[in-house]
């Protein structure tokens, strides 16, 4: 499949999912605005920023169909939004809660946070598609970091050799913490690894949600008839790599073209006005119901909480001594302190 980059005539333009597209884009970027912001306040102890991604993972995961999996990682959080995941499951699971999952039926796996430790998962869940003989197809997200791990090679590979329906979709934003593209392959792309384990690949502009919907939707395509799709998508995360982090000591920002520097939520809502799709107050109309939004999960997961002993469960059926230590220390802690979840602090 082709290279997409950049824009195309209004006439080609789908209005309605264009629309929707850009209210989704909008209410990702308030739900990343308004959780940076709390951890900041000590609301959670840390967080993946994503701001600049959000087309990207907003086109990918609307080209979906219903029962389709998706097995997300830590920064994938507009892909769950769009894809129905309550805002209100992924403040629980930032706070540290292991309910994550529980309230809603929708086909996703919980978050990994070891770096490509999904992938080998997404290959599985597409070799029980094909046992199972269903159409379910699945869309594996990950960062450009995870291509230098072993994971990604062998989830891949048996991807190739099972013909499993499944699309691995790559946000490359040029960095993995410190380490730039460059200094973890030599490939000319990413996307050309996928030569090696003989399944399609794809490059788009990831800033563009549209040519990321139209890219994804061909490749879930490719994946439903026995063919894996390796995604490329080119984008530029515009935060730290995690609020813990300082990119400022060592990351000399490449040049990369405006197409991929420029914030795509300022891009696309010029674009779509340009085209008459939406109006002057589309954006502002939007920001306001994601902001009620965010306001109603926030205390849907302060609600929702547990006693902080509630961490330990749900893991072992009988404690291991570290886990037991572990709860000692929180247990002596509180009795000191108090609990830091009552009254919603």
């Amino acid at each position: 499949m082709h290279r997409v980059i950049g824009e195309r005539s209004a006439d080609r333009i789908d209005a309605d999912l264009a629309r929707d597209l850009l209210s989704e884009m909008v209410r990702a970027r308030v739900f990343d605005e308004r959780v940076f912001a709390l951890q900041r306040q000590g609301w959670m102890s840390g967080y993946p920023p994503f701001r600049g991604q959000e087309a990207s993972q907003v086109g990918a995961a609307a080209a979906m169909a219903d029962d389709d999996w998706l097995v997300p990682t830590y920064r994938s959080n507009a892909m769950q939004l769009t894809r129905g995941v309550p805002m209100a499951d992924i403040l629980r699971f930032r706070r540290g809660f292991p309910e994550y999952g529980s309230n809603h039926d929708v086909p996703v796996l919980p978050q990994a946070v070891p770096i490509a430790s999904q992938i080998p998962h997404a290959t599985g869940l597409g070799m029980a598609a094909n046992y199972r003989d269903t159409d379910e197809a699945v869309i594996c997200y990950f960062g450009d970091g995870a291509t230098s791990e072993g994971d990604f090679h062998e989830g891949l590979n048996f991807a190739g050799v099972f013909e499993t329906p499944v699309v691995f979709f790559c946000e490359n934003n040029g960095w993995a913490i410190s380490t730039p593209e460059g200094r973890q392959t030599k490939s000319e792309t990413i996307a050309a690894k996928a030569d090696a384990y003989g399944i399609e690949k794809a490059r788009v502009d990831g800033n563009d949600p549209l040519a990321v919907y139209e890219i994804v939707a061909k490749s879930m395509e490719f994946a439903r008839e026995g063919s894996p799709v390796l995604v490329e998508s080119l984008t530029y995360r515009q935060g730290p790599h995690t609020t813990s982090d300082d990119p400022e000591r060592y990351e000399e920002r490449a040049e990369f073209p405006d197409w991929r520097t420029r914030d795509p939520l300022d891009r696309f809502e010029e674009y779509l006005r340009e085209a008459d799709i939406i109006d002057a107050v589309f954006v502002e109309s939007a920001r306001e119901t994601a902001e009620t939004a965010f306001d109603a999960a926030r205390r849907a997961a302060e609600d929702a909480e547990r006693a902080p002993e509630a961490l330990f469960e749900s893991v072992y059926e009988e404690r291991p001594p570290m886990l037991e230590r572990q709860h000692a220390e929180l247990t002596a802690w509180i009795e000191k302190h108090g609990d830091p979840y009552e009254n919603g602090e």
